[in-house]
Formats: C-alpha cells, structure tokens, sequence
C-alpha cells in the first residue's frame, strides 16, 4: 500500500479497512500520510482528510491517548527515508 493507493480510494471504504486492520497496519498508513503531506503536493486537502480517519481510528482505540500510541510505535521502527 501506498499514499497514492489510500488517496485514490473512497474515504468511507478506507474508514471501513481502518476498522479492519492490525495497529501496525494502521500506524503505517499514518507514517506514509505523513510522509506523503510533507511533499509539495497538490492533493493536500484530500490527504489531510485521509490522516483525520487515521487519527480517529487511533483515537477510536486507544481513547484519551491521543497520538501517543503511534508515536511510540515510530520511535520503535528502524529508520527508513
């Protein structure tokens, strides 16, 4: 999977795979989101919807954490670029 593949799909189908997938699965949505919004990028808009399904589906899990989780998740994963 691939920024460009969540962007293309249908935001409620991409909610309905959220609710599907493994924490890691969804952590790694969020960190090719993120990646991908840090590019000069002209579908900004639709990938910052896409990273609030993302963020209510961690939320959604792990409530009153906030970004905590994930952000604990990143610091555990190898650098990559």
């Amino acid at each position: 999977m691939t920024a460009k593949d969540i962007l293309k799909e249908d935001a409620s189908n991409f909610a309905t795979r959220l609710e599907a997938m493994t924490s890691d699965e969804v952590f790694s949505a969020m960190r090719l989101l993120e990646k991908h919004s840090e590019d000069d990028i002209s579908d900004r808009e639709v990938t910052l919807s896409r990273i609030a399904l993302v963020e209510e589906e961690i939320e959604r899990r792990f409530p009153g954490q906030m970004s905590a989780p994930y952000r604990n998740w990143k610091k555990e994963q190898p650098l990559s670029s």
